[in-house]
């Protein structure tokens, strides 16, 4: 791939390293790219710095009984802006965004409890009188995105052989109900955990320990089980503008209900798709794409998209503004910080 700006062969390398092994040392890092320690440490904190990556845990409320919600919200004029803004702020709602030239708003609702969801979308959202339509689908199957799946624009940045040196603690992907059978019960001493994760995902065994009140040894095995588990996986976000996407759009698929199962599993080995999942409503799949440009927005959605077997019809709907995307804020097109998990 193409790097822009400051972004570098070797960061892109390190980026990818990070998307296999999150939390692998800097000194496998170093060994698996062919690099000193030291090289990896300064790459790693500049790319941070600058907004380009960040690392976190992200809390998957499946996994606690809990479902996922997509909400479109169409706002009066001028008014958009705020209600996104708003939206962002709260803990809940880990990816918002601008759409519409500006008269859309699209976010992600990831709510812990039953409440917390009916506070949001049954009392707050319809009671709001800049929203003028309110259009909610609940996550059916995720097909890409989170739990152990990688953008798939970096691959190849590294060999085969250099990604099995990594490994990977994560758990591996199987397409499975998005709200647990058995759903996890946290404990206080995992909430603590999950806290620091958050704020940064590569946050030190002892670090994780004493915010658990744990050895490091038993905060290392209560980790491993809540990532086998599926309760959070160490998400590397990534601003893709910074490596030259710079057109990003939801599509909105209507299918043929035989067909949602291959049309998700093909949108999931597509380079340009970050995030594509089975969703409730007539436009039964939803999906985002990053692309270098407009022009090439157009040749993958009418050439390869628009071929796919069993499409009714497709959406194609360019973000205006990216406001938070996996819990993280942005300023630009640049990564800014936390705001919830």
């Amino acid at each position: 791939m193409t790097e822009s700006g400051a972004v570098q062969p070797d960061d892109v390398r390190l980026i990818r390293a990070l998307q296999v092994a999150p939390r692998a040392s800097f000194a496998s890092i170093a060994d698996a790219l062919g690099l000193t320690e030291g090289a990896v440490g300064r790459r790693y904190r500049r790319l941070r710095a600058d907004g380009v990556i960040r690392v976190a845990g992200v809390v998957d409320p499946g996994a606690l009984g809990q479902s996922k919600w997509l909400v479109r919200l169409r706002c009066r004029p001028g008014s958009a802006a705020a209600i996104a803004d708003a939206l962002a702020k709260r803990d809940d709602v880990n990816w918002v965004a601008l759409g519409a030239a500006g008269s859309e708003v699209t976010c992600a609702v990831r709510s812990r409890t039953p409440e917390q969801r009916d506070d949001l979308l049954g009392q707050r959202l319809p009671r709001t009188a800049a929203v003028l339509d309110i259009n909610a689908s609940v996550m059916l199957r995720q097909f890409l995105g989170g739990r152990g799946h990688y953008w798939a624009a970096l691959r190849g940045a590294l060999t085969p052989q250099q990604e099995a040196l990594l490994g990977n603690d994560e758990a591996p992907f199987t397409e499975s109900p998005i709200v647990a059978r058995d759903p996890v019960r946290l404990t206080p001493g995992d909430e603590k955990m999950l806290d620091v994760l958050a704020a940064d995902g590569r946050a030190s065994l002892v670090d994780l320990a004493a915010a658990a009140d744990l050895t490091p040894g038993r905060a290392s095995r209560r980790l491993h089980a809540l990532i086998l588990r599926r309760v959070v996986h160490i998400d590397v976000e990534i601003a893709a503008a910074a490596l030259g996407y710079h057109a990003q759009a939801h599509l909105w698929l209507r299918v043929h209900p035989s067909a949602v199962k291959s049309v998700g599993r093909a949108l999931a080995r597509e380079p340009e798709i970050a995030f594509a999942a089975a969703v409730s409503g007539p436009d039964n799949i939803h999906a985002v794409a990053h692309c270098r440009d407009l022009d090439d927005l157009f040749e993958f959605t009418s050439d390869r998209i628009g071929s796919l077997p069993g499409l009714q019809s497709l959406a194609v709907s360019p973000l205006f503004q990216q406001i938070k995307q996996a819990g993280t804020l942005l300023s630009g097109d640049r990564l800014a910080g936390r705001r919830g998990r």
